[in-house]
């Protein structure tokens, strides 16, 4: 297998355990608050690489001139994208927050061309207009208001979405120069720790009442969406352009969404049959050659 379709097979599977944490996280904020149950699980699954790096015979350790550009690696692709969505939700709709942080291919594909040469290609342009086009037809019809009150939510969501999007643009141009484990460890772990403070000294903690589901979708949380799928995340940086990688991301709505209509009983008719077509050609299209 080629680097590139290697990286394809990572940026898919990336999308597809993202995805898979939709519908479980929303079943988890029914019974642990959103920075707790975020900040919990991050810095788990950041010990839980660092403990695999051990055996696998990578050194987690770093030198003091790396310390700022991975500080702010974890900044952009960890904590800004959790921290800004999540807080967003404040003022904003699932729906309204979705498709305003799925704006972040859009900043990837315009940040890519002068920072990494990527210049956009017509096909290229017509993938993120299809995927994009699939993710407004997903959302569309739950309730979109954006109004002058929710204009704090609107900005920390583009805010996020554009931060994560600065961070897959450097990621691609400096890689950090450490192995892949103890690069994921460190970010993952970095970037969530400040999310767990804030949610120990400023939400309920009722840990007493956690149920053994509420408990495995805190585990599946901290093992795949955020343990391994940043793991492939960083690996297919390495392989494909950051405009295609954001391009694939645009499948995890659409997983989530269809996991909630599997597991959680949510509707699944047209609407999503279309949008699912649509964010499969952008992504078709934008991998082809």
């Amino acid at each position: 297998m080629t680097g590139q379709a290697l990286g394809a097979v990572l940026v898919f599977g990336t999308a597809l355990s993202w995805g898979s944490n939709w519908p479980m996280l929303k079943l988890l904020l029914e019974e642990l608050p959103p920075m707790t149950a975020r900040g919990v699980a991050g810095v788990a699954a950041g010990v839980m690489l660092a403990a695999l790096a051990w055996p696998a015979g990578q050194r987690l350790a770093v030198a003091w001139a790396l310390w700022p550009r991975l500080a702010l690696a974890a900044l952009l692709n960890v904590m800004a994208w959790m921290g800004f969505a999540t807080i967003g939700l404040l003022w904003l709709g699932a729906a309204e927050a979705a498709i305003l942080a799925y704006t972040a291919p859009v900043w990837t594909a315009l940040l890519a061309w002068p920072v990494l040469g990527e210049v956009p290609t017509p096909r290229r342009a017509a993938a993120l207009v299809l995927a994009l086009a699939g993710v407004l037809v997903l959302f569309g019809g739950r309730g979109i208001a954006l109004g002058l009150e929710k204009l704090p939510g609107m900005g920390l969501l583009l805010a996020a979405g554009f931060l994560f999007a600065l961070g897959t643009v450097l990621a691609k141009r400096r890689p950090l120069p450490l192995p892949p484990l103890a690069a994921a460890a460190w970010q993952v772990g970095l970037g969530c720790a400040p999310l767990l403070v804030f949610g120990l000294l400023s939400e309920p903690q009722p840990w007493r009442d956690l149920s053994a589901a509420g408990w495995f979708f805190l585990v599946w949380m901290a093992v795949v969406p955020l343990g391994l799928a940043y793991l492939m995340w960083f690996e297919a940086l390495k392989r494909v352009s950051a405009t295609l990688a954001g391009i694939g991301t645009m499948l995890a709505p659409m997983v989530g969404v269809a996991g909630a209509a599997m597991f959680l009983g949510e509707a699944f008719g047209w609407r999503e049959g279309a949008a699912l077509l649509c964010i499969l050609a952008g992504v078709a299209l934008a991998m082809r050659g």
